[in-house]
């Protein structure tokens, strides 16, 4: 099949505009690659450190015959998603020795739950922590002993900072090894309907408690289509997990299978053999657009809107939001998963799942088929789905027809003719906005401005009933310099019974709005922040503002708002408590929300 026209004129303008990074980038790859293995280059004393606790693999390591793979994990049992990894670094030593390999435990990584943080003052530190997991894991992957790697991380912010760390060791072959989806619980909308009427205070805290425990029950990864679970994917588009690994549940026969088989793969893939693959080479601008492409025809996080652009930048690929947004046109939205939709991952995954989706894309013309992977040369092999058949794993053919079309359609009849994701522009900024759930009379939104500078004064004014006409929500002063870019997914509650009550609302941000948003309209990542000075600071109450996702802008539609000044609110609030002082020159030193938000990168 051809290429899509649009797929290679956005691929061709990512390569020629990241020609001077990516050469420097591939340079140095090539310069620590040379010298073959790292730990033929170590003194004996600092081998004899790095094996000393290894007991009968002593031996192996010391002669260097075997590979060593290095393991790096996000393990706590504060995220269900992240619990199962307690015990993988036995298991990943145990399949290590049958492979001829060693493995040993490099690093850990820190690891928050978004979940327990949303509206709390740990949500501020939740953007930077991707930085600060980078450099951990940079960290753990710098006692350079290692021939290849395993990345054990599946959350919001653990995947973007284990890909940053992983590419800046772009010459070690690495595979990002999940740990899967938690079973299916309370149904996600009934979940949200419990939310909305303790909004509305129709229902008590007890009864909230109750559905918020029967919706995250177990281990594994929460079970609607957030940040998380649009991590699990773009790692499968990108060719870093082994086909079909994403969306298997914890505890199985099969994920343990699989897991065995990433450490297998890890040392087959080693400059040791002869299927070098080291993840820098995978990590170009092909499996950054298969990613975007992937984004795009799941209706996923508007959060990998920020992470994307931080995690190529880290490989020497620079992506612009002109990028998501011409992908987005030309990528119909195949997928229904809650928010966007009633189904759960799980069912997501019953329906066909990414090996079908990747198919039915391929066949479209719509991801670069000779991408490399982690499993192989070409995408192809990632229409494959993996099966246990007497004890033993293999890869059949995936499903060739959806298996329920509420759920999951082909290309050729998708569920929208785009991916619903657009980019705002206007003299309000810069921003993003996904409509793939908002429905399509609320497209565009002109209404007065009612300005906030924290999300918890919004939930007060809705308390006291000071929302009564249609009006566009500003929060403004919540963007990577003013307090670390914090989620406001805990107003989306606030702003659904408003629009359950018939008024035509929307929002606009310099902050983040979570994966879980999504049917009510909202500009967010807008930028330049307000904390700098960006149009939003000279908003005020009442201007009226136009939020148009059709064509693409966001406006204020005031004649003197060139002229104003902008104001600059009092942020000492936000720069100490629950850690927020360690952060101050993360604040201080952050790139825009358009470029990623990063600090390392």
């Amino acid at each position: 099949m051809t290429l899509n026209a649009t797929i290679a004129r956005v691929t061709d303008r990512i390569r020629a505009r990241s020609e001077g990074s990516r050469g420097t980038y591939l340079d140095r790859l090539a310069k620590a690659a040379k010298d073959g293995p790292a730990r033929s280059h170590l003194a004996c004393g600092n081998q004899a450190h790095a094996y000393a606790a290894m007991g009968a693999d002593k031996d192996s390591l010391a002669t260097g015959r075997a590979p060593n793979i290095g393991i790096v994990t996000a393990y706590n049992d504060m995220l269900s998603a992240h619990q199962p990894f307690e015990t993988y670094p036995a298991l990943i030593r145990a399949a290590a020795r049958k492979a001829g390999a060693t493995a040993q435990v490099a690093g850990g990584v820190p690891a928050m739950c978004d979940g327990v943080t949303q509206g709390q003052p740990g949500m501020e530190l939740s953007l930077f922590s991707r930085d600060v997991i980078a450099l951990a894991a940079g960290v753990a992957m710098s006692h350079n002993t290692f021939d290849a790697a395993l990345y054990l991380g599946v959350c919001d912010k653990i995947v973007p900072g284990l890909i940053i760390a992983a590419s800046t060791f772009g010459h070690v072959p690495t595979i990002f090894v999940p740990a899967g989806p938690m079973t299916s619980g309370l149904p996600n909308d009934e979940k949200a309907k419990v939310r909305n009427a303790y909004a509305a205070g129709q229902i008590g805290r007890d009864e909230l408690m109750a559905a918020e425990m029967a919706s995250y029950h177990g281990p594994g990864t929460c079970t609607f289509y957030g940040t998380a679970n649009t991590n699990q994917m773009l790692m499968e588009f990108m060719g870093l997990h082994l086909p079909g690994a994403s969306f298997v549940n914890p505890g199985t026969p099969l994920r343990e299978a699989l897991t065995t088989a990433a450490v297998e793969r890890a040392a087959q893939i080693t400059a040791l053999g002869n299927d070098y693959r080291p993840v820098g080479e995978i990590l170009d601008e092909r499996a950054y657009v298969n990613g975007l492409v992937g984004l795009m025809a799941t209706g996923g996080s508007t959060n990998l809107v920020l992470h994307l652009p931080a995690m190529a930048r880290a490989s020497g690929v620079i992506l612009d939001l002109q990028d998501f947004a011409d992908i987005s046109e030309a990528v119909p939205l195949m997928a229904k998963v809650y928010p966007n939709g009633l189904a759960d991952v799980n069912h997501f995954h019953a329906a066909g799942g990414l090996s079908y989706m990747i198919g039915q894309l391929l066949d479209a013309g719509l991801l670069h088929p000779d991408a490399k992977t982690v499993a192989g040369d070409g995408l192809s092999l990632y229409r494959q789905e993996p099966k246990l058949k007497d004890g033993k794993l293999q890869w059949e053919d995936g499903a060739n027809a959806t298996l329920n079309d509420k759920i999951l359609r082909p290309a050729t009849d998708p569920f929208q003719p785009t991916g619903g994701l657009k980019q705002l522009t206007g003299n309000l900024g810069r921003g993003v906005i996904k409509v793939s759930a908002v429905a399509p009379e609320r497209h565009v939104i002109e209404a007065p401005a009612r300005i906030f500078h924290d999300q918890d004064d919004v939930k007060a004014a809705f308390k006291r009933g000071e929302f009564t006409s249609d009006c566009v929500v500003v929060v403004r002063f919540q963007g990577p310099k003013a307090n670390g870019m914090p989620e406001l997914h805990s107003l989306t509650p606030t702003l659904s019974v408003l629009q359950e009550r018939g008024l035509r609302v929307a929002l606009v941000t310099d902050g983040r709005m979570s994966g879980a948003s999504g049917k009510v309209p909202a500009a967010i990542h807008v930028s330049p922040e307000a904390a700098t000075g960006g149009p939003l600071a000279k908003l005020r109450d009442g201007d009226i503002i136009r939020l148009d996702a059709t064509a693409g802008t966001l406006t204020v539609l005031a004649p003197d708002f060139d002229s104003r000044a902008p104001i600059f609110a009092d942020l000492s609030a936000n720069e100490y408590g629950i850690g927020r002082e360690l952060f101050a020159a993360f604040r201080a030193n952050v790139g825009p929300a358009e470029t990623g938000g990063a600090v390392v990168v």
